[in-house]
């Protein structure tokens, strides 16, 4: 059994961040669930490594590959992690300077894990006050004008 660790925790990150599906399997199961909150076109249940991967590369389309998950916090258990990031992006499209909570993102993102044989099986994503809300406006398929959006 391999223990869940800091250090494990932030590889796993780092495997995700680089892309490399072989990288990312050693730290997340094949058979992995993943939560994404909200009310928005990417929210609900991932039901495997190629559903999440998928939705990592929606996220980085929508926001023109600006998307990062900036890691703050780890804390570990037996077969769980908890960690926060802080998550920021610009909408593809956007003007640099928005604050618009539909074009900008950066606030902080709390991530639940359960770990099973030194991988990843299930993840949360949590959000908290406001941040809930404006996660949701991030990525709905519409602008602060009103105007439609490509998912």
């Amino acid at each position: 059994m391999t223990e869940v660790t800091q250090e494990r925790v932030r590889a796993a990150y780092a495997a995700l961040g680089s892309g490399d599906r072989a990288r990312i399997a050693e730290y997340y199961s094949e058979d992995l669930r993943w939560l994404v909150p909200g009310n928005h076109p990417l929210a609900g249940w991932y039901e495997s490594l190629d559903a999440f991967l998928e939705l990592m590369g929606q996220t980085h389309k929508l926001t023109g590959g600006t998307f990062r998950m900036d890691l703050e916090a780890v804390l570990v258990g037996e077969d769980c992690s908890a960690d926060v990031c802080r998550n920021v992006a610009l909408r593809a499209g956007a003007d640099g300077t928005s604050g618009s909570p539909y074009e900008r993102m950066d606030y902080p993102v709390f991530h639940y894990m359960r770990w099973q044989d030194g991988r990843i099986v299930e993840g949360r994503d949590g959000l908290f006050g406001d941040s809930a809300s404006a996660f949701s406006q991030f990525w709905a398929p519409f602008a602060p004008d009103g105007t439609r959006r490509d998912r």
